[in-house]
């Protein structure tokens, strides 16, 4: 088994952290984002039965969800062009 050399080491790890921190920006605007919107459609205002209650939670995780998951082809380019300016043996 080949163990992985300092450099490849390194760069593993800096791999992930940029990752990392591309994940962390993408959650944080999507979040913001999300309560931007339901602050603006005044979200809160729908919420008149049990029901309506019970699905209001659902519909704000779906929303940030879907700004969350639309980030990935911007993270993913990000970390690919970070991984190919490296050098790796």
């Amino acid at each position: 088994m080949r163990y992985l050399t300092a450099i490849e080491l390194a760069n593993w790890m800096a791999l992930y952290v940029a990752a990392g921190s591309c994940c962390v920006i993408a959650m944080a605007l999507s979040c913001a984002t999300t309560m931007v919107e339901v602050v603006r459609e005044r979200g809160w205002s729908s919420v008149n039965s049990l029901r309506s209650a019970i699905l209001f939670v659902p519909k704000i995780w779906w929303r940030w969800q879907k700004l969350y998951l639309t980030s990935m082809p911007v993270t993913l380019g990000i970390v690919i062009l970070f991984a190919t300016s490296m050098r790796w043996s």
